[in-house]
């Protein structure tokens, strides 16, 4: 949340692709924001609109970040693409996942994308006896990172996903971490935080975590740009 409150408030248009249940549309609309929530499946989408239904300032409809084909051009201030680039194995589709959101998004606007470091999806997973089995799902034979349908979620090279951008009209604003190394660490049966170092560690990694160095560390990453 701390990079969306960076670029957006109360009043502000937004519309979040891929919302699953709400958690962050939801909360969002009850921050004051004029929120659409967009959601592939439509289970999820039911609890979303139970969640939201006292909120009149949340609009959400059934739709597939590929084809926003109900959205306006221009419309919004900040769009977040925060899950559907984890299960986009093709790189038509991604492509088309971008094109969408920033053709909704006003001149100007900001726009997120959420994605996964392959990386990390290693780090976190696979080393628990089982390393080989990751390698040959994410990486071929000549360690260049695979994306195929059957993967639960398909990770990127950092510097990999930054290049689907490469001819699309926006300004890069920066790419930065989500969660640090906190995933593979909870694996450690003496991992241990207080209440008092977790904020202490919260405050340091917004602090660091756009390095470059750290980006492949981390398991989530967002993707900041806006629409030129």
């Amino acid at each position: 949340m701390n990079y969306i409150h960076r670029y957006a408030g109360k009043g502000s248009k937004v519309l979040e692709v891929g919302a699953g249940t709400g958690r962050f549309s939801i909360a969002l609309a009850k921050e004051g924001m004029d929120v659409t929530a967009v959601e592939f499946v439509q289970s999820n989408l039911d609890k979303l609109r139970l969640g939201s239904k006292d909120l009149s300032n949340l609009a959400s409809y059934l739709g597939d970040a590929t084809d926003l084909k109900d959205l306006e051009d221009d419309t919004y201030d900040l769009t977040l693409v925060l899950g559907p680039m984890y299960h986009l194995y093709d790189k038509e589709d991604a492509l088309k996942a971008i094109d969408e959101a920033i053709r909704v998004t006003k001149k100007g606007g900001i726009i997120m994308f959420a994605f996964i470091s392959v990386y990390a999806i290693m780090y976190s997973n696979y080393f628990y006896g089982n390393w080989s089995e990751g390698q040959a799902e994410n990486f071929t034979d000549d360690h260049k990172v695979r994306h195929f349908k059957e993967q639960l979620f398909t990770g990127y090279d950092v510097a990999e996903f930054e290049d689907l951008f490469e001819k699309k009209e926006i300004e890069h604003i920066t790419t930065t971490g989500v969660d640090g190394l906190i995933e593979p660490l909870e694996h450690r049966v003496d991992f241990s935080v207080s209440d008092k170092d977790f904020e202490a560690i919260s405050k340091w990694y917004l602090s660091v975590c756009e390095k470059r160095e750290l980006l492949g560390n981390t398991n989530h990453l967002l993707y900041i740009c806006k629409k030129a």
